[in-house]
C-alpha cells in the first residue's frame, strides 16, 4: 500500500512538472531602442517631379520578445513605436513646413504603432522573419497593416529589426499635397522603411 502510495505521489509530481515545463522554458526579456545605435525610420514618397525622402529624427520604441531554454526567439508579445511628426526632415524646410501643415501636426503631433498580434519562424540560427499584424496612427486616423519584420539577434544579445511597408496617404484621411501652385503633385503612395536595434531594458539585464 506505501509502495502504491509513493507511486500515485511521484506520478502527480511528474504531470505537474510536465504542465509547468512549457513555462519554465520561456523567457520575457523586455527590450528599448538602443541609444548607441543608428536608428533610422524613413518614409519615402513620389511626385510628378521627383522623388523624396523624410528621415524622423525623434523615436521611441519598446518591445517585449520571448526566447526558449535554447535562446531561441519564439515570440514577440509587444512593440509599439512613437515619432515625433515634427522630427521628420527631408532637408528642404519648405517641404518640410508643407509636410507638418498636411498631417495636421500641431493637432496630432505624434505617429504611433501598436503591435497586436506576431508569428515568429527562425530563418537561420539567430536570424527571424517575424510576420506581425499591429495599429498604425496617422493624422489621428488609425488603420490596421500587416507588417514583416527580419530580425537578427546580435552577439551581445542586441537585436537588429529592419522591414519595410506600402502605405496610402487618403487611407489616414490625408489628400495628397500640391506644391508650387500646382506645379508638383505627391503621389498617393508611401513606403515606411526602418533599421531599428534594441538593447535589453535595464531591468531585464
Amino acid at each position: 500500500m506505501k509502495t502504491a502510495n509513493r507511486l500515485q505521489k511521484f506520478i502527480k509530481i511528474g504531470i505537474l512538472l510536465l504542465l509547468l515545463s512549457p513555462l519554465a522554458t520561456l523567457a520575457q526579456t523586455a527590450y528599448k531602442l538602443s541609444s548607441g545605435k543608428n536608428n533610422v525610420v524613413k518614409v519615402l514618397g513620389t511626385s510628378n517631379v521627383h522623388d523624396w525622402t523624410m528621415t524622423a529624427g525623434n523615436i521611441e520604441s519598446t518591445g517585449v520578445f520571448k526566447f526558449n531554454s535554447r535562446d531561441e526567439m519564439v515570440d514577440l508579445s509587444t512593440l509599439k513605436f512613437t515619432i515625433v511628426a515634427k522630427s521628420l526632415t527631408s532637408g528642404k524646410s519648405s517641404m518640410d513646413g508643407r509636410t507638418y501643415k498636411t498631417i495636421r501636426e500641431s493637432e496630432f503631433p505624434k505617429i504611433t504603432y501598436q503591435l497586436t498580434t506576431a508569428s515568429v519562424t527562425m530563418v537561420q540560427a539567430n536570424k527571424y522573419a517575424i510576420q506581425t499584424t499591429g495599429t498604425l496612427t496617422i493624422a489621428g486616423k488609425t488603420q490596421t497593416i500587416a507588417m514583416k519584420i527580419m530580425a537578427l539577434v546580435n552577439a551581445d544579445r542586441s537585436i537588429s529589426c529592419h522591414g519595410n511597408e506600402r502605405l496610402k496617404l487618403t487611407d489616414y484621411g490625408i489628400s495628397p499635397p500640391s506644391f508650387m501652385l500646382g506645379a508638383m503633385k505627391v503621389g498617393n503612395d508611401l513606403t515606411i522603411e526602418f533599421d531599428l536595434t534594441y538593447s535589453r531594458s535595464a531591468q531585464a539585464k
